[in-house]
This record gives C-alpha cells, structure tokens and sequence, in this order.
C-alpha cells in the first residue's frame, strides 16, 4: 500500500504491542526478524523431538528434488547459504550419510536409501503440520499478499543504490 497523497510515513521504534491503526509505521526488519525467530524455531524443537535438524531435511530434499542425482559438492554449494556456516551441510551429509539415509553411488553423487526417503517423507508431513499451524486464521489470498510485499521490499532494498 504507498502513502497516501505522496506522504512518507514516519519509522516508528519497534513497538510488540503496536495497535493496528500503529502497525504501518513498525520497522519490517524487527517483525520480519520475529516471524523468521518464531517459525524457525517451532520447526526445529518439533524436528529436534523425533532427531532429525532443519539442515539434515534440506539436505533430503535437496538430493531427492531434482532430475538427476546431484554430487556432494553441489549440495554443499546449493545449501550453504541457508546454514550457520560453510562447515555444517558437509557435516549433515556426513551424519546422514552415518545413519544410513543417504549412500553414495557408482559415480559419485549422492542418493537417498529407502531409510532416508522414509524419512523424508515423515519430515515432510510434519513441515505440513507445522505450516498449516503458522497458517491459522490466514488464507491463501493473505498469504500471497504479505510475500508479495516482502519480495517487493527485498527487490526496494537491493536495487542499484542510486536512490
């Protein structure tokens, strides 16, 4: 929504108990920062309770989700961003690799086993769980709204910074 009749609305200080009429001057990067806080860590304490990590499911998915087997190092390269440091996603296959969810195969690439598809599958489920918990009271049309005004926001903040 743009300010009405070309005003700008003042940046307020971060405010939890912010009232509706007061939400549209909160700063997105504090709220932003809860939202991914919250989430993040209901996923993860749900994971943690069956002993799986948020990491440990990517990589699952990563290795199952495209058209051809991919290699440790692609999975390194493509996961890495996402995780708390360029040593955790080789750990993970490492772990996973352990427990017998993934094998290597014939040349070199990575596969799930029958255990680590399973598993995926379980995890999965409990990600839908956890997302229709998040998504309570919100609908599908409300959704696509708030992600369209955060990839709107992200594409306003990584522009050429000449404005």
């Amino acid at each position: 929504m743009k300010p009405l009749s070309g005003s700008i609305t003042d940046q307020a200080p971060a405010d939890p108990a912010a009232t509706d009429n007061m939400l549209a001057s909160q700063p997105i990067g504090y709220w932003a920062g809860l939202v991914h806080e919250a989430v993040t860590r209901r996923l993860r304490d749900a994971m943690a309770r069956i002993d799986v990590t948020q990491p440990q499911y990517w990589v699952l998915n990563r290795v199952t989700g495209g058209p051809t087997a991919p290699s440790r190092q692609e999975v390194i390269v493509q996961l890495t961003p996402l995780a708390g440091g360029q040593y955790e996603i080789p750990r993970v296959i490492d772990q996973l690799l352990h427990r017998g969810w993934l094998r290597i195969d014939a040349d070199q690439n990575l596969r799930l086993t029958d255990a680590g598809e399973a598993a995926r599958v379980r995890l999965r489920g409990l990600a839908t769980e956890l997302r229709a918990e998040v998504h309570k009271d919100i609908s599908d049309e409300e959704y696509v709204a708030a992600l369209k005004v955060l990839r709107t926001m992200i594409a306003n903040v990584q522009g050429d910074g000449s404005s």
